[in-house]
């Protein structure tokens, strides 16, 4: 009998501990911190608009620290070529729908959106833009409407939505509405602290921060916006960092596609360079802080934007466009941080909505 104590000690012991062992590290994967995530799109940024900055910039491209590459079709549901409406939505909610659409399916349904989905799990959540933060692209993150020209409607929603930060232009979507209604109290209500620029504040984490600096879009590189885009973001990710939650922030250059729609080179350069200073201070914040995946791509390309050679002169560059409309034209995703690998290959636009939720919801 003793004998048979001695194996029993000997054998199904140790199987206890190491069993005990295995099921304390299952519980320390459970109660992992999710990552951050950074989602900077460069409305109208294709293949051709990224490489400019190789070209045109005085230092290399912060576009060239990434190492995962992939590409999107972004085809919408009903036509070849999208609009920034469906092609954000296809980002936001993982469906591809209708040109003009914010947050709803091909049957005009309500579909969640990535803000809704990540504060239900306890993320905090923001947008900035250079255009108005009402305007497409921001807009099919946090409202859902039949047109993206129901700006007014997109003002009254963001304020009943879980965001946390946002910033850019717009303002007469909030004051100066069609219904004379003014949303800036709803918005205090709300928690949030309106300001024109960051110089007078400081980030808080009891406080939710809407910033409105022009009536509708932000003005332009070549009219003097100056550093908004990479400074607010960096402001932005100050904020988040006050709280011990993760964060979404998805960050907009929405003007690289205006000014493709012009033809424009110079102001595409210029509004392409100041969006990849801004991919710069994620970058730097991600290497920083850790945990932190940085997604860069674009809901379309717009203008046929090439660089070609001037007058047949393959030593110098004269940038050309084929368009005045968007293409359809593969778009680039550059990615950085933790399951930055899933986002290689070549897939659907919907599926960046997917891959972010298989990360983050883990």
């Amino acid at each position: 009998m003793k004998k048979l104590i001695h194996i029993y000690f000997m054998i199904f012991v140790p199987l206890a501990i190491l069993s005990s062992c295995t099921l304390n590290n299952q519980d320390e994967e459970v109660v992992e911190v999710q990552p951050n995530v950074i989602l900077l799109i460069g409305d109208g940024m294709g293949l051709s608009q990224l490489s400019a900055a190789f070209y045109y910039g005085n230092t290399e491209p912060y576009f060239a620290r990434f190492k995962e590459i992939g590409f999107i079709n972004t085809s919408s549901a009903k036509h070849k070529i999208t609009d920034s409406g469906a092609g954000a939505t296809a980002f936001a909610c993982g469906v591809k729908t209708y040109s003009g659409a914010v947050g709803l399916n091909t049957d005009s349904l309500e579909i969640p959106n990535l803000v809704e989905v990540l504060s239900g799990i306890g993320y905090n959540t923001g947008v900035i833009s250079t255009s108005s933060v009402t305007h497409a692209t921001p807009a099919c993150f946090y409202a859902h409407v039949k047109s993206r020209a129901m700006q007014d409607e997109i003002a009254s929603q963001l304020v009943d939505s879980e965001i946390d930060f946002f910033a850019g232009g717009g303002s007469n979507y909030f004051i100066n509405r069609k219904d004379s209604t003014n949303l800036y109290p709803k918005l205090e209500k709300k928690g949030f602290l309106i300001n024109t620029d960051i110089e007078s504040v400081k980030p808080d984490a009891d406080y939710k921060y809407g910033f409105l600096l022009a009536k509708d879009g932000m003005p332009t590189m070549l009219a003097n916006r100056g550093d908004f885009l990479p400074n607010y973001t960096q402001f932005a990710l100050e904020y988040f960092t006050q709280s011990e939650e993760s964060f979404f922030l998805m960050v907009e250059g929405s003007q690289i596609d205006w000014a493709g729609h012009d033809n424009n080179a110079e102001y595409l350069i210029a509004e392409l360079l100041d969006f990849d200073r801004t991919v710069g201070v994620a970058l730097d914040y991600a290497k920083l802080k850790g945990n932190t995946l940085v997604i860069v791509l674009a809901d379309h390309e717009t203008g046929g934007f090439t660089l070609a050679p001037n007058d047949g002169d393959y030593s110098t560059i004269k940038p050309a466009f084929a368009t005045t409309g968007h293409s359809t034209t593969l778009i680039p995703v550059l990615a950085y941080g933790p399951g930055a690998n899933n986002f290689k290959g070549i897939y659907q636009n919907n599926d960046i909505y997917n891959k972010i939720l298989d990360l983050t919801k883990k």
